[in-house]
């Protein structure tokens, strides 16, 4: 239930677990020779976290919320496509499969 003293975005499970697998991006070991990944990555998952404050500030159910929401779902492909290709574990890039559902849940 939303909650008079927080921003709406702060009650949604999406923006809860995008906080959680930003951390775990920041906090993962990189191979040697890929640290344009990690940046790239790190940039996308501050995204994700960004765009679905953004989208819930502009309205849920307006144009312009749902682009943010879209962009959102972008980054994280994005950071999936990073993943995948330093094989991080299975756990992180089902995390980011499961925000890519439920943002486009959110943009629609």
């Amino acid at each position: 239930m939303y909650d008079s003293n927080y921003f709406p975005f702060e009650n949604l499970d999406v923006y809860r677990l995008a906080l959680d697998l930003n951390d775990r991006v920041l906090g993962l070991s990189w191979p040697r020779g890929r640290s344009h990944l990690r940046d790239q990555a790190v940039r996308a998952a501050d995204s994700i976290v960004l765009n679905i404050a953004e989208g819930c500030g502009r309205g849920r159910r307006t144009g312009a919320g749902k682009n943010h929401f879209r962009i959102a779902r972008g980054s994280a492909g994005e950071v999936l496509a990073a993943m995948q290709l330093v094989r991080a574990d299975d756990v992180l890039q089902n995390d980011l499969k499961r925000i890519g559902a439920m943002l486009s849940g959110l943009s629609r």
